[in-house]
């Protein structure tokens, strides 16, 4: 036996490194990939529309994308997953209704929304950190219930924003604004028709992907700075960093905000794809889906990189998006897809959710 392995020992490097990456890869995301596969074939043999459901899987993707990278910042500097999301989101809501509100309309009502929810994002993450340096080790508990204080805190403030414009307000009463805003006449989908274009009968919305995935290459080149990796070193191994000369707290300062900004830019990416700003407690749960889907994509409490953000993000709202038709299709029921939805998306977070601690 040994005289054969001797043999060749090219052939067992590769062996070795082929098992590694599959090992690296993790068995839950081959399990997930195999499932998708199946939802495809399956939705194949039922006539559904695969090239429509392969248009919205990138849609989804897209729009998703910048709020499961806001998760990155977070865990990269030793804070954990940031439940403390919808205070970013709120941010970017602030900064698409006041661009709304001034009739900005198209790439300049776009571009206005972003700037100005940045640095109200900074502020915000800034009083965030503040907050989540005096529970140390306790930040993600106490990010949860911040977050929701935050979003019926706003839920008042939308009741009593001083905005008289016709569009954004309650047509009775001509108070408060209105749970859900169109922005169709305004900036809706400005992202997803750039450069759009179709293979087959599959349209790939390029503005939005190509959007999602500049942030993703910023993020990578800043987490390579001198900056980036003393932000590493701080959430690996913080005595480490410490002992090195780092400033722990500063670094996580800069994670927080960094996550908090990026959340706002994510909700302003989603609601002009989605075509609707959604105020009041729409914000509250939208950590969870992100969480879930930047573990699936292999991401620890600890550690997280870009490819876990991009695998996380094509698996995670791939299958919410293939599998409620297929279900609803193989089931014949009318009301079967959105309780499969319900019952995928959630199951999906529990599972990821046990997977925190680097199970595999």
């Amino acid at each position: 036996m040994s005289k054969i392995e001797n043999a060749d020992p090219s052939l067992n490097r590769q062996r070795f490194d082929f098992a590694t990456a599959f090992r690296e890869f993790g068995i839950a995301r081959i399990i997930i990939l195999a499932f998708l596969l199946a939802l495809f074939v399956l939705a194949l043999v039922k006539g559904l529309d695969v090239p429509g459901l392969l248009t919205d899987s990138l849609t989804r993707i897209g729009m998703n994308g910048t709020l499961i990278l806001a998760m990155l910042p977070a865990v990269v500097c030793g804070v954990g997953m940031n439940f403390g999301l919808p205070l970013g989101i709120l941010c970017g809501l602030l900064g698409g209704i006041l661009t709304i509100n001034w009739g900005l309309v198209g790439w300049a009502g776009l571009i206005v929304s972003l700037l100005i929810s940045i640095p109200i994002a900074v502020v915000v993450g800034l009083l965030y950190h503040a907050v989540l340096d005096r529970v140390r080790g306790e930040e993600m508990m106490v990010g949860t219930y911040l977050a929701y204080a935050a979003v019926f805190g706003m839920s008042i403030f939308w009741m009593l924003a001083p905005i008289r414009n016709p569009k954004l307000i309650y047509a009775v009463g001509g108070k408060g604004l209105r749970q859900t805003i169109s922005m169709t006449e305004t900036f809706g989908k400005v992202l997803n028709d750039f450069l759009q274009f179709k293979i087959g009968n599959v349209t790939v919305p390029t503005g939005l992907l190509l959007f999602w995935l500049l942030l993703c290459l910023l993020v990578y080149f800043f987490l390579r700075s001198k900056t980036g990796l003393a932000m590493l070193a701080t959430g690996s191994n913080p005595s480490y960093a410490t002992s090195s000369g780092i400033n722990v707290g500063n670094m996580k300062r800069i994670g927080v905000v960094m996550s908090t900004v990026l959340g706002a830019l994510g909700i302003i990416v989603f609601s002009q794809s989605y075509g609707f700003i959604q105020l009041y407690t729409a914000p509250q749960s939208a950590a969870f889906p992100a969480i879930a889907a930047i573990l699936i994509g292999g991401a620890t409490l600890r550690k997280a990189s870009i490819s876990n953000v991009i695998i996380g993000a094509v698996l995670f709202q791939t299958l919410l998006t293939i599998a409620p038709p297929v279900t609803q299709a193989l089931m014949e029921g009318s009301e079967i897809s959105e309780i499969a939805r319900v019952m995928i998306s959630n199951g999906m977070i529990l599972y990821a959710l046990t997977r925190a601690t680097g199970g595999r």
